[in-house]
C-alpha cells in the first residue's frame, strides 16, 4: 500500500487531524506507539517545545531534531514509569490479540506520566472486506484487524485512567450478514484488503491477489453484493473511529 497516497486521503486527513486536537495543551514529550511510517510524530514534531518519541516493532525512518526513534514492542515497552507527559497510541491495537491487548494497556497507562490518548475502528465488523490466504487457506479479517472496540471496552482496558475527552470520527454504512460472509467465502473473498502490507494471521505469508473466480463463483459473489447492499438501504450510519483521551486518576 502507498502510505503517501493513502494519509492524503480526506477521511484518513480528517482522523489525524482530530487525534491532534485531541492531544493536551502543555504536552512536553509525546511517545508516539506505534509510529509506521512516523507521519503523526512528524506532525507533533513541528511544536519546538515538544519532544517526541516514535516507536514500532521495525526502528521508523524518520529524521527530524525533534523525535527519537526507537525499535521496541508496546507489550514490553523498556522505559520507566511515567517516562512521558502524553502517550499517544492510534491503529494499533485492533491488531493484538485479547491477551496482548491487556498487558499492551498495562504498560501504556504505566509510562504515562498524565495522559494516554487512543484512537481505533469503532465497532468494526472484521467480516467486511476480508481475505483469503492462496498460501494456507485461512480467513482474515481486514489489515489484520483481529480485534474491536467500543466505548465501554476501552474504558475496562484502561481501568486506571478516566475519560476526559472522546470523539467520533467519520461515518459509514458498511454492513454484512452471514450468509453473505458465507457465499463470499466460497467465492474466494475476491473484494478483500488484498494490498495489506499485513501478513496472513495464520501462517505469515504476504497475500497473493486472488486467481480468476469460475462462473459459479462470480454468481455467488453477485448474490453476496446484492445482499449487502439491500442491508445497507435498512443501516445506520455509524462512526469509523473512536478517539478516547484518558487521564491519570489524582490518586493514581
Amino acid at each position: 500500500m502507498d502510505l503517501v497516497e493513502y494519509r492524503r486521503r480526506p477521511e484518513e486527513q480528517e482522523r489525524i487531524g482530530n487525534l491532534l486536537a485531541l492531544l493536551p495543551d502543555k504536552t512536553q514529550s509525546v511517545l508516539d506507539a506505534g509510529a509506521r511510517d512516523g507521519y503523526i510524530s512528524l506532525q507533533l514534531a513541528e511544536d519546538d517545545t515538544m519532544t517526541v518519541t516514535a516507536l514500532d516493532l521495525e526502528k521508523p525512518n524518520i529524521i527530524h531534531q525533534n523525535v527519537l526513534t526507537v525499535q521496541g514492542d508496546i507489550t514490553q515497552l523498556d522505559f520507566p514509569d511515567r517516562s512521558f507527559d502524553t502517550v499517544l497510541c492510534a491503529e494499533v491495537l485492533e491488531h493484538l490479540s485479547d491477551r496482548q491487548l491487556k498487558t499492551a494497556c498495562r504498560e501504556l497507562q504505566r509510562v504515562a506520566k498524565r495522559h494516554v490518548l487512543i484512537g481505533v475502528p469503532y465497532k468494526q465488523d472484521i467480516r467486511i472486506a476480508r481475505t483469503t490466504c492462496y498460501t494456507c487457506g485461512g480467513k482474515n479479517p481486514p489489515w489484520a484487524h483481529i480485534s474491536t472496540f467500543n466505548r465501554r471496552r476501552l474504558t475496562r482496558l484502561f481501568d486506571q485512567m478516566t475519560i476526559e475527552e472522546l470523539s467520533f470520527v467519520g461515518r459509514h454504512r458498511d454492513c454484512t450478514n452471514a450468509l453473505s460472509v458465507l457465499l463470499l467465502d466460497l467465492a474466494g473473498n475476491p473484494y478483500g484488503t488484498y494490498d495489506q502490507d499485513e501478513p496472513c494471521i495464520h501462517c505469515g505469508v504476504k497475500l497473493k491477489v486472488p486467481p480468476s473466480r469460475s462462473l459459479p463463483q462470480k454468481a455467488l459473489t453477485r448474490i453476496a453484493t446484492c445482499l449487502n447492499q439491500a442491508q445497507r438501504l435498512v443501516k445506520r450510519p455509524q462512526p469509523n473511529w473512536i478517539h478516547v483521551l484518558f487521564a491519570r486518576s489524582s490518586d493514581r
